[in-house]
């Protein structure tokens, strides 16, 4: 009984001084690749600690992803391991958060067999702007001072005048913990690599859904995005653009700078996905009006 105590004792220990789980040789090489520099991971590693063991294949998997021998020699040596007490709490509470993930991989995709049985919420009218004053950069002064950017490995701010010349932005709804997004998004940047060079008069722009400010980052940084994206920390005060994005991601929505709906990844209440907005897109750029959408 007392083991178990302390145990309970160790595994709050653990939650209170590094706020999130230890990390493991898998994690290491996701975060080297993703773009994190030696010095930031060791940072990570004093702040969160190790609870892994280095084998040569895992030395090998390190040295792939670009840790340096210094930082291989450190976890070696145990300099960011925790105690056995400690070790065996971590390893317990990982293993309730491995059957926590999974649980909500199966609630995802469950969601997203019903993501065409979903309806976008409920709106009388027409489609009307985004903006309460309409007109031409409407959008952009929506966004002012609130768009970032992923650039040379970090989230930086993006600069404030970065909108103002596009005449046709798509909001991209998405978000890490979305299996269908991490699919889709992907396909989303090869198409805006091919397409944004030629038409400078286009952008996206990143609404997330994600759950924290680190998961918004380890996406942006994951999938590599070239577009702008909201800051997280204001994205919850852009219910206007909440309201248009739909029940369901991944989802696409084209405006003009004014803020007028172009095209639409629903279609009343039917879900047609984000590839029906891409296609209009290239329509428009083909010099076509994009397919018409239903009334709302």
């Amino acid at each position: 009984m007392r083991r178990w105590v302390y145990l309970g004792f160790c595994l709050l220990v653990v939650a209170t001084q590094a706020a999130q789980l230890p990390l493991t040789v898998s994690e290491l090489s996701l975060m080297l690749r993703s773009g994190y520099s030696n010095s930031s991971v060791t940072q990570e590693l004093a702040r969160r600690h190790f609870v892994d063991t280095i084998d040569a294949a895992k030395e090998t998997a390190l040295l792939s992803a670009g840790a340096s021998p210094e930082l291989i020699a450190a976890l070696k040596s145990g300099t960011y391991s925790l105690s056995a007490e400690q070790t065996a709490a971590a390893l317990q509470q990982m293993d309730v958060e491995a059957r926590r993930r999974a649980q909500q991989a199966d609630s995802s995709r469950k969601a997203e067999a019903r993501y065409e049985a979903q309806v976008v919420r409920q709106r009388t009218g027409t489609q009307k702007p985004l903006s309460d004053a309409p007109g031409e950069g409407a959008v952009a002064q929506l966004l002012r001072g609130d768009l970032v950017q992923f650039r040379n490995g970090d989230v930086v701010r993006a600069d404030e005048a970065a909108l103002e010349k596009k005449k046709l932005i798509a909001f991209y709804f998405s978000a890490h913990w979305c299996g269908p997004c991490r699919k889709f998004t992907p396909q989303l940047v090869d198409y805006y690599k091919r397409v944004a060079p030629e038409h400078p008069e286009f952008e996206i722009v990143f609404f997330s859904e994600d759950k924290s400010q680190y998961a918004f980052e380890t996406y942006m940084r994951e999938t590599n995005m070239p577009w702008l994206a909201i800051d997280y920390t204001k994205v919850k005060s852009k219910d206007v653009l909440a309201k248009i994005g739909g029940n369901g991601i991944p989802s696409l929505v084209l405006v003009d700078s004014s803020g007028n709906i172009l095209s639409s990844s629903y279609n009343g209440s039917q879900y047609v996905g984000p590839e029906k907005v891409m296609a209009d897109i290239d329509a428009i750029f083909a010099g076509k009006p994009p397919s018409r959408l239903a009334a709302q």
